[in-house]
């Protein structure tokens, strides 16, 4: 089973570092889990625009590729003006929506304020609904009172969210990939 986290920004360490700490917990539930961190900080990304798989640079291919090979999403967005940033948007636009069918897709959130955990309510779990894609019930918000100055996750609570949504996601997938539902 292989599990790609999605840390959907170029700038900042915080969605990253929200993404890597589940996908750490998710290793230490089930070390058989491949995981793979996809922090598009340290990718070339083209902008999706329709044209062949292999006219985009070697980055992006990776990119879908890597996307393309998963069989569950943890996806990673900082909340810039209310919304996700347009680097997370293009991988949704880069991959075929068919690639994400019923597969499992959980959420982590960073931003500056508490109430912009609704961001994901209205925007992340449409997308994921659209793709036809398993959310999972939990997600993880946080913002910059869960971090230390150095960037460090050192709230409790937090890290509590971060492990129930771990535990989520490996079982979610664990039940799906049991099951052959011959669902298209």
């Amino acid at each position: 089973m292989k599990i790609v986290g999605v840390s959907g920004t170029i700038v900042g360490k915080k969605t990253s570092i929200l993404v890597k700490a589940v996908m750490e917990e998710i290793n230490s539930i089930d070390s058989s889990i491949e995981t793979k961190l996809l922090d598009l900080r340290e990718y070339d990304m083209q902008f999706s625009d329709g044209r062949s798989f292999d006219l985009y640079n070697n980055d992006t291919q990776r990119i879908i590729e890597e996307m393309s090979s998963a069989d569950a999403y943890l996806i990673g967005s900082p909340i810039f003006n209310g919304s996700i940033p347009a680097p997370l948007k293009n991988v949704f636009d880069l991959v075929k929506p068919s690639i994400f069918r019923h597969k499992v897709m959980a959420f982590v959130a960073n931003g500056g304020t508490y109430q912009h955990y609704l961001m994901i309510e209205n925007q992340l779990k449409p997308i994921a609904g659209y793709l036809r894609s398993h959310v999972a019930p939990s997600y993880v918000y946080a913002n910059c009172d869960h971090y230390t100055e150095d960037n460090k996750i050192v709230n409790t609570e937090l890290l509590g969210r971060i492990h129930t949504l771990a535990k989520e996601i490996v079982h979610m997938q664990k039940v799906l990939k049991s099951k052959t539902t011959g669902i298209t």
